[in-house]
């Protein structure tokens, strides 16, 4: 269960020491904008020292530097044996792009004799391009189990100034909650960057969960909470989750081949949302009555 990822700085040591004890449920360690050039060769043997000694109980996505720097290769090379759960390579544009990191990745594994396809892909969409070809990009090899959208460097390559409001991203958003379904994998949506409006963070992240994303990442450890809760069903979800399931076993031993629940008949997606919900409460670990 992912419903929030938080962003770390990979040449931060402290940030590295405390990512896992502040409730996101993935963080992600920064090889990229975070770091500048100067710092990259440090900031990769950190975050290399850090998933090695540090066991973090969260999921750990590494974000390597994209596939037109001298970098993205390196970080690979160092980060990869480690076998994180998660490499997240930015600036993804097609198909190609996903396939020219899974062609590295599984040169290394075979090298270095690792379990061939453990480590997966997050494509980080933050182009036009990628907007347009998020579908391509989603289904393009097995490793892809989820995409996140950027939505600052997004903006840029769009030519529109980039709004707490969001209206500028969303085609992008649908876009991409659109592909990801379509493709059978998850979507994270773009950080809410005002770490002090705690209410458009809120109302933000309800907006991207009404959307359909999976969750969503944040840049402060602040915004976690409230992104947990906004993509965690609440205890009424759950109980009218369990009167349906309750509701169609019933109807089974019955014969009935029609039912109806608080007026409203149970239909297929009805149904299938109820045990996305069930599924969802027991990776919290709320208790599920039998």
């Amino acid at each position: 269960m992912r419903r929030s990822m938080l962003f770390m700085p990979g040449n931060n040591a402290g940030m590295l020491l405390n990512a896992d004890i502040l409730g996101a449920d993935a963080v992600i360690l920064d090889l990229e904008d975070a770091v500048s050039p100067a710092e990259k060769d440090a900031a990769r043997i950190l975050v290399r020292n850090a998933i090695k000694t540090l066991h973090y109980q969260c999921q750990v996505c590494v974000r390597i530097n994209s596939i037109d720097t001298e970098f993205w290769k390196r970080d690979l090379e160092e980060i990869l044996p480690l076998q994180p759960d998660l490499i997240m390579p930015p600036k993804i544009s097609s198909a190609q792009d996903v396939l020219t990191v899974d062609a590295y990745m599984t040169e290394l594994e075979q090298k270095l004799g690792l379990e061939a396809g453990k480590a997966k892909l997050i494509p980080l969409i933050e182009t036009a391009l990628g907007v347009e070809n998020a579908f391509a990009i989603a289904g393009s090899c097995p490793r892809v189990t989820a995409m996140l959208l950027g939505g600052e460097d997004l903006t840029a390559d769009l030519q529109c100034k980039r709004t707490k409001e969001g209206q500028e991203i969303f085609y992008s958003r649908s876009r991409i909650v659109v592909a990801a379904r379509a493709a059978g994998v998850d979507c994270y949506d773009t950080p809410f960057t005002d770490v002090n409006d705690d209410e458009g963070l809120r109302k933000d992240a309800a907006f991207a969960k009404a959307l359909g994303f999976t969750g969503k990442s944040a840049i402060s450890p602040r915004h976690v909470a409230d992104i947990n809760a906004a993509f965690s069903p609440t205890m009424a979800d759950i109980e009218y989750a369990e009167e349906v399931m309750e509701t169609i076993r019933l109807a089974k031993e019955q014969g009935k081949g029609v039912v109806s629940l608080r007026g409203k008949m149970i239909d297929a997606p009805i149904v299938t949302r109820a045990r996305q919900v069930l599924e969802m409460a027991e990776a919290m670990g709320v208790r599920i009555h039998e």
